[in-house]
């Protein structure tokens, strides 16, 4: 759920960029790509991120093993 909220709050400025430019994003949307790569590997290499998205990967396991029904994954929607 951190990384939903995470890439909801600063995906914005790349996701509007895709949008406009379409085919030419490769290109055009450099900066921005670089920013939420920039602010990725910042989340991937805290630890206490890490934590937090494994305990929430365990609990979904146990509930899963335990029930043998999947939970449905939360559809996002962007702002943008």
């Amino acid at each position: 759920m951190a990384f939903v909220f995470f890439f909801l709050f600063f995906s914005p400025a790349f996701t509007k960029c895709c949008q406009e430019t379409g085919l030419l994003m490769v290109v055009k949307c450099r900066q921005e790509n670089t920013a939420l790569k920039d602010c990725l590997v910042g989340y991937y290499s805290d630890p206490l991120f890490y934590e937090e998205c494994k305990a929430e990967y365990l609990k979904q396991r146990e509930e899963y093993r335990a029930t043998g029904i999947k939970k449905k994954r939360q559809k996002l929607t962007s702002n943008a």
